[in-house]
């Protein structure tokens, strides 16, 4: 089954370990943003990602679909964008990986590594 947020957890030392576009289009439908903070890097392999937030000083690990997730966090694409495109990635259905980014995005929020934006607004 497809899950990218299978085994999500926050382990001792702040790791974060998940067993998981048309922009102006988006916007006008008042679609989530999201925008990926200033203070994190990352680095991307077939894997998934490793996160470094410079400012907490915490690094996280998210496997292909949540570093193919921030990639297009920082394209700029809206949650629904990244919704319809992880979903013909990856060929699960769309309300599975409707919820699964959700999900996701809410565990980044709640991480500090991203910021929800005004639709419209700029970065």
């Amino acid at each position: 089954t497809f899950s990218p947020f299978t085994g999500f957890q926050v382990a001792k030392g702040g790791t974060v370990r998940s067993g998981i576009r048309s922009l102006l289009q988006e916007a006008r439908d008042g679609a989530a943003m999201y925008r990926v903070s200033d203070t994190v890097r990352s680095t991307h392999n077939q894997d998934g990602a490793i996160v470094l937030d410079v400012r907490q000083g915490q690094m996280f690990n998210v496997n292909f679909v949540g570093s193919r997730i921030l990639e297009l966090l920082k394209t700029g694409s809206t949650e629904s964008a990244i919704t319809d495109q992880i979903s013909r990635e990856f060929g699960v259905g769309r309300e599975l990986a409707e919820s699964d980014v959700r999900q996701f995005l809410q565990a980044l929020k709640k991480c500090h590594l991203v910021d929800e934006r005004e639709p419209g607004v700029a970065a």
